[in-house]
């Protein structure tokens, strides 16, 4: 078993490397991959870059030249459904892309043909998962997550993805991951906490915010880590 961990921006993948401790770092295909082994279990950690071009070709490399069995994903997203606040987590039960539209060929908004509109994750590690956060006193919500290669601060646009695609919140590589991982048969966990919502005060620093997301979910991360190795899944 070997276990990929990923995220999209150096700071969320930073307090995972500092758990694990001793790493050795592999430069490949424009990017630096951190191998590690963790309680006898290979882990390969990267953080991709923005967006669903940079988030595939990271989690593709991971795979199939890392050998990745497994892959968790961490990072933030801004809220679409009014139950998440800021600092909230989700996690993804489902994934879409809300800028793809062949809609001209009488498609649906997310679809391309042999495709689908949703991509689902693993529900073990999604079972898995609202035990830690047991464990943690943590409490996170299962929704639907939209991905774009796009930065959405228009409430028009955000409400537009919500009623179309059901999704409770948004961000930039999750629904790339999704099909990389389901058309690769890996099974695959997105967690987000929320950087962003409606109930935002001028006081708000997104890098603050970050720092502190960062390392509560490296903690959540690796209680996954530990679940797996603990159930040999």
């Amino acid at each position: 078993m070997k276990i990929a961990i990923m995220g999209a921006m150096p700071e969320e993948v930073a307090p995972i490397l500092e758990k694990v401790g001793s790493y050795k770092t592999v430069e490949y295909a424009g990017n630096r991959y951190y191998e590690a082994t963790y309680r006898g279990v290979e882990l390969v950690i990267a953080y991709s870059k923005i967006g669903k071009v940079f988030s595939t070709l990271t989690a593709t490399t991971m795979i199939e030249h890392f050998g990745a069995t497994k892959l968790l994903f961490s990072g933030v997203a801004g809220a679409i459904s009014p139950s998440l606040k800021v600092g909230d987590l989700i996690v993804a039960t489902k994934l879409s892309q809300h800028d793809l539209d062949i809609t001209a060929f009488g498609h649906p908004f997310g679809y391309v043909p042999e495709g689908s509109v949703f991509v689902e994750t693993d529900k073990e590690m999604i079972e898995m998962s609202k035990e830690v956060a047991a464990s943690m006193g943590k409490s996170v919500q299962e929704g639907i997550i939209a991905t774009g290669d796009q930065f959405v601060a228009n409430e028009e646009r955000k409400n537009w993805i919500g009623s179309t695609f059901g999704a409770d919140a948004l961000e930039m590589e999750g629904g790339s991951v999704a099909v990389v991982c389901s058309a690769l048969n890996v099974p695959f966990f997105i967690l987000r906490a929320i950087s962003d919502a409606a109930d935002m005060d001028a006081s708000f620093s997104f890098d603050e915010f970050l720092e502190t997301s960062a390392k509560e979910s490296a903690e959540f991360v690796m209680n996954m880590v530990d679940k797996i190795v603990d159930k040999n899944i």
